[in-house]
């Protein structure tokens, strides 16, 4: 398996997404949680090391699947994860929110569902039009000086949001 460094993360070219095993873009039928978790202790003995989440997959299912499956193998693992499309302000799952204070929220959300004390990778899923993407990267700063998150990604953002972003603190991933 060939590798790859994003902003010194040592992950496999192919990585494993597991948004599927939250029933997003399923039809007909049900979820099967054990299957799920055998796929992804295939893809780690196979040499796949990097797992791609987010807390609004299930809304928060396919966190709570990742974290079973890796439990007992976290340093094989480059665990991605992405907030900002679940609202932790009352306003739930669906609403773009991206301030300091959510992402706090959903940070803590994440690395108790993943039962990890990490994140390897963390993207702002969508860029939230109401917040300066500065604000958002400062608090993502803030969670990888406390060592909560090693990287920041960012996910369907533009150049001019990137640049922005990359002044505050280095952007390791891009995600489309």
């Amino acid at each position: 398996m060939q590798h790859v460094s994003l902003g010194g993360l040592d992950v496999s070219r192919i990585g494993l997404g597991a948004m599927t095993m939250a029933g997003t873009y399923t039809t007909g039928g049900g979820l099967d949680d054990a299957e799920s978790i055998r796929t992804i202790h295939r893809a780690l003995d196979l040499g796949v090391t990097h797992i791609d989440t987010a807390e609004i997959y299930g809304p928060f299912h396919s966190e709570e699947i990742v974290g079973k499956a890796i439990k007992g193998r976290r340093d094989d693992v480059v665990v991605a994860t992405k907030f900002g499309l679940v609202s932790h302000a009352g306003d739930g799952p669906g609403v773009i929110d991206s301030s300091a204070h959510n992402v706090k929220a959903a940070v803590e959300g994440s690395l108790l569902r993943l039962g990890t004390d990490h994140i390897d990778l963390y993207y702002q899923h969508r860029v939230d039009p109401n917040i300066p993407i500065e604000e958002t990267i400062g608090a993502l700063a803030e969670l990888v000086t406390e060592g909560k998150v090693r990287q920041i990604g960012l996910s369907e953002a533009g150049p001019d949001m990137i640049r922005r972003a990359h002044t505050v603190h280095p952007v390791s991933a891009l995600q489309t």
